[in-house]
């Protein structure tokens, strides 16, 4: 039996749902995971971090990327800052799948044949 891989520091499990930890840059040229920032998983956002555009575009990002419900994801700490944690209601297996593979680059490249970011485009508000 092999053993239970730790899930890397941005990501925190509680029964069924998952704590993301993430630094979000605003202001980017376009909506992309790109990776690890300290403990945080990076995300950068066209959205401007005006009037919670930025929150509401790293939800609307998130659902799109990892195929939730607008419901399942609520921000619990970091509303006016760049380090959020968000709540991920009783997350897919997959998606706890898909969010470790950002931590360790060579299995990004390996999974996606490419160098380049997680790039997911939302449609603009």
């Amino acid at each position: 039996m092999p053993p239970i891989e730790a899930p890397p520091p941005y990501l925190r499990i509680q029964g069924d749902d998952l704590y993301l930890r993430v630094h979000v840059q605003p202001g980017a040229k376009a909506d992309a995971i790109s990776g690890c920032h300290g403990d945080a998983l990076k995300i950068r956002l066209r959205a401007r971090p005006v009037d919670g555009a930025a929150n509401t575009a790293l939800s609307a990002f998130l659902c799109a990327t990892l195929r939730l419900k607008g419901s399942q994801i609520t921000l619990v700490q970091g509303e006016s800052a760049r380090d959020k944690v968000l709540r991920i209601r009783a997350a897919p297996a997959g998606v706890q799948t898909q969010l470790r593979k950002y931590a360790n680059p060579l299995t990004h490249l390996l999974s996606t044949g490419t160098t380049d970011e997680h790039h997911h485009t939302t449609p603009d508000p």
